[in-house]
């Protein structure tokens, strides 16, 4: 009889821990990621080029990550032949950005709803930072005009190193990875990340609106995958991390 006991304690024990489970989130991450990015300053022309970013993540829940992010990349448009006014830029960049991601599981019942199981994983983030340009361009004029008849006589004006402030705007989506104990072990999210960023280095050219186009501060967008192993003492959340639907 005692053994049947203590066998049905084991039982019970094993099932309680694996409901539990259902509950469970580890509060830290790392991850890496890469992206395709996109210019948006005062050259017409932009290229795709890519980036790639280390990160890490604390957890204040499984919904409301908080991350720490390094980015290295190189952002490059204009063009020496095709530019009306010649100019093209390559930036060497490198930033880092805090941003937290509100995912709407944080504020959603997904309980016994497919739809909102489906949906709960959705997200949207902003934060700040900053962006460590490090740019080559082309500095003189090429062609020629009734101002600056000589190629070279005209310098564009700005700077080829510079440290601004940027804001990320952010959406994306994120697919978590369960163990057996259904926690939340890995993730892979799929992001947008618009980034304004104040000032004028990201191309180097900082000339007069009465001379080129400058209505707005330089830009960067990123469409990108991120890769993060959850790791740390694992804590309890309020609801069933994993949901059940129907």
């Amino acid at each position: 009889m005692k053994k049947y006991f203590l066998l049905f304690v084991l039982i019970l024990t094993s099932v309680i821990v694996k409901a539990q489970g259902d509950y469970n989130f580890s509060p830290y991450g790392i991850g890496f990621g890469v992206s395709t990015i996109r210019g948006y300053t005062n050259v017409a022309k932009q290229n795709n080029t890519l980036s790639g970013n280390i990160n890490f993540t604390y957890n204040y829940s499984p919904y409301l990550p908080i991350t720490v992010e390094l980015e290295d990349g190189r952002l490059w448009g204009g063009s020496r032949v095709t530019d009306p006014s010649r100019r093209e830029y390559e930036n060497s960049f490198m930033a880092l950005y805090v941003h937290a991601d509100l995912q709407l599981g944080q504020i959603i019942d997904y309980d016994y709803s497919s739809f909102n199981e489906a949906i709960k994983n959705l997200y949207f983030g902003g934060g700040f930072g900053f962006v460590n340009d490090n740019v080559q361009n082309q500095r003189t004029n090429l062609n020629t005009t009734s101002q600056y008849p000589t190629p070279g006589s005209y310098v564009f004006p700005g700077t080829d190193k510079s440290l601004n402030l940027s804001i990320p705007l952010r959406l994306g989506y994120q697919v978590k990875i369960y163990n057996e104990y259904d926690e939340p072990f890995m993730s892979i999210d799929l992001v947008y990340q618009h980034n304004i960023v104040f000032g004028e280095g990201l191309d180097g050219y900082d000339d007069p609106p009465s001379q080129f186009k400058n209505q707005h501060p330089d830009q960067y967008r990123n469409i990108g995958i991120v890769v993060k192993y959850n790791f740390g003492t694992i804590r309890a959340f309020t609801k069933r991390i994993r949901g059940t639907s129907f």
